[in-house]
């Protein structure tokens, strides 16, 4: 690893290492949003202060006051009281928590694109400690967030921060954060080139975050995107908000954070590329009898209100675009329920809309062990020729396919308590969905027992519209290969190693009694 990403490796760590120093002061669940904000206030500030400079460089010093003129080259106007430098001199006085809020407040009603993003007199309410306060300030006034542009210096204390605190809130807890790994996956299977990015679910925004990372990486034009998503949590809303805002990524998350179901902010939107990972499992989402009648399940039997996973899927079936695609994760419960679950399921198979499913790896999420399943939806399987940065792809006719892969023995260890997908398993996964999408699949692509299965229209029927992957991808029987007769005499042996040693320890046990005079 160069020196320079230890470097900044070290400062993730050392910004870590200080919010923690607010436990005590600050419950573990709420200090996210006052490092965060800090993070932003110092981001915000240090943008400012570059293209101020380049205002007075220019002769146009002038216009160094005017908010007009930093809002057209997408930089916040921070008036003096919200400059990372006036929060710095002030970091010890006793107020210095009512400073920053008026901070906040003073950038979101100076730049109307901040609007219901940043934190309401959050700080003065907590009630912080100001010694610990000013430790963090004066950790944060470390960072240089604009020494390397390319490696995104910012962005990734953003995502080590967001992905430290869902490990930190435990299961149940942190649902704003899907693992980076996995976005990565899903952008690199449904390629989010050009048009509209939708998220119902969208969290902290690390779907739209990572949609255009993979823009850049394959040298897309970040301009042709759109962008529109929907945030139940008012805090999630605000962070979500907050973390496009600190990367320039412009973002309609609608008026308000509201409950898609009950308060859909996007009813006539139509999306080229969804991407989401809704909660798993919602139970009472929908009432006795509320949304019944909702336009998104026109076609389909409506949801069960035991479990909202088939509700999410055809709110995005519904917000699609004639040759849109949706890569989405959902608890694996979804792959062969009963009832309407069943009906609904078949009928998506029958009409062509599911692509792929792929298992994902157990203990990836950092908020629940149970494992999970990413969905490809496409509402064009047929065979066309699709431009694709500067590049023609041929896709074949995928009607009645549907591609099935296991990932669950792939990735690797990290924090000693999580699995990770790596670069290499990414690239494997997406370039066999994309070589069996292909015109000459034939010579690119192949079934591959414990991997991966093309299954008929046929073969689903047969299987009664499952779409549990170890139905169709062959695994093979390992018991077989195993010598019963060698393996037991191990077992014996190990056991026989055991009970002897048990049998000492009850001895060992005994005699330390007797020699403090006590009988067993």
């Amino acid at each position: 690893m160069a020196k320079k990403e230890l470097k900044e490796k070290a400062i993730e760590i050392a910004l870590w290492e200080s919010a923690n120093k607010l436990r005590g002061s600050v419950e573990p669940a709420e200090y996210k949003h006052v490092v965060l904000g800090l993070i932003f206030l110092k981001f915000a500030s240090d943008k400012f202060e570059e293209h101020r400079a380049k205002l007075i460089a220019k002769g146009q010093e002038k216009y160094i006051e005017m908010a007009d003129f930093y809002n057209m080259d997408n930089v916040f106007f921070l008036e003096e009281i919200s400059r990372w430098s006036y929060i710095v001199k002030k970091a010890r006085q006793s107020d210095i928590a009512l400073i920053i809020d008026t901070a906040l407040h003073t950038i979101e009603k100076d730049n109307k694109a901040l609007k219901g993003a940043l934190p309401d007199n959050y700080f003065s309410r907590l009630g912080l400690d100001i010694t610990k306060l000013a430790s963090l300030i004066s950790e944060i006034d470390s960072i240089n967030t604009l020494k390397d542009k390319e490696q995104d210096l910012v962005g990734r204390v953003y995502e080590y921060f967001l992905k430290k605190f869902a490990i930190a809130e435990g299961k149940g807890k942190g649902e704003f954060y899907t693992p980076k790994t996995i976005v990565n996956l899903i952008s690199e299977m449904i390629e989010p080139y050009r048009g509209i990015i939708y998220d119902p679910c969208c969290g902290s925004g690390g779907m739209f975050v990572q949609s255009m990372k993979f823009i850049e990486s394959h040298h897309g034009n970040k301009k042709e995107i759109s962008i529109y998503g929907q945030e139940y949590t008012k805090t999630t809303y605000k962070l979500a908000k907050m973390n496009l805002a600190i990367r320039g990524i412009s973002a309609n998350l609608g008026e308000k954070e509201a409950d898609t179901f009950g308060d859909d902010q996007h009813k006539d939107l139509k999306a080229d590329y969804i991407m989401a990972n809704p909660p798993f499992n919602q139970k009472d989402w929908r009432g006795e009898n509320e949304l019944i009648d909702d336009p998104r399940w026109r076609g389909y039997d409506v949801p069960p209100k035991s479990n909202a996973n088939y509700g999410w899927i055809l709110n995005m079936v519904s917000k699609l675009s004639e040759n849109g695609v949706a890569g989405f994760i959902l608890a694996n419960g979804a792959l062969s329920g009963g009832g309407e679950e069943y009906k609904i399921r078949k009928k998506l198979i029958e009409n062509n809309l599911v692509e792929a499913i792929v298992i994902i790896p157990r203990d990836t999420f950092y908020t629940t062990d149970i494992s999970v399943t990413l969905w490809i939806l496409n509402k064009d399987k047929k065979s066309r020729t699709v431009e694709i940065n500067g590049k023609m792809k041929n896709y074949r006719d995928r009607s009645n396919e549907i591609l099935f892969m296991d990932l669950r023995r792939w990735g690797q260890e990290f924090e000693k308590m999580f699995i990770e997908l790596t670069e290499e398993d990414i690239a494997k996964v997406a370039g066999n969905f994309h070589n069996w999408q292909q015109n000459d699949y034939q010579t690119t692509y192949k079934n591959i027992p414990e991997f991966c299965y093309s299954a008929s229209l046929e073969e689903l029927k047969a299987n009664d519209f499952s779409l549990v992957p170890s139905k169709y991808i062959e695994f093979i029987d390992r018991d077989s290969e195993i010598d019963f007769d060698t393996e037991m005499k191990r077992i014996q042996k190990e056991f026989k190693i055991l009970l002897k040693e048990e049998k000492e320890s009850q001895e060992q046990l005994i005699n330390a009694f007797k020699v403090l005079g006590y009988e067993l």
